[in-house]
């Protein structure tokens, strides 16, 4: 078992810690998703569904086969996507999200939600600093 140092994060309210083990995948998580490449097939899987591997990289667009890959097993780890393997020549291999990548997804649709309610005032203030 991997010892955690304490966590650096209290309670607003009680004050108490939080679990080390918890902070920690935070952090992972945080920066997975904050990948751009994970955030795009993340969206292409939530869109399409089940998709095959060149199909998402066609979706997603100026992704290398090696990033695409390494950013797919990085998720199918994470318990995000699982990966089919049909027993065909060629061979075809597909990948959907997994309910823990749906819940993901979902997730993240608030902050394009977000993002979109809030384009006209981020643009505004981002002019304003920029004129000064």
């Amino acid at each position: 078992m991997t010892a955690f140092p304490p966590a650096k994060i209290a309670h607003p309210e009680t004050g108490e810690r939080a679990d080390p083990r918890v902070e920690a995948l935070v952090n992972e998580v945080i920066g997975r998703v904050a990948d751009k490449w994970t955030m795009l097939v993340l969206e292409v899987l939530a869109e399409h569904g089940e998709t095959r591997f060149t199909r998402i990289g066609e979706l997603v667009g100026d992704i290398s086969q090696k990033m695409l890959t390494q950013t797919l097993r990085a998720m199918e780890r994470d318990g995000l996507v699982i990966r089919t393997v049909h027993p065909v020549i060629p061979p075809k291999v597909e990948y959907r999200l997994t309910d823990l990548g749906v819940t993901l997804a979902e997730a993240f649709c608030g902050v394009w939600t977000w993002a979109e309610t809030h384009i006209d005032r981020i643009e505004a203030a981002r002019a304003a600093y920029d004129a000064r």
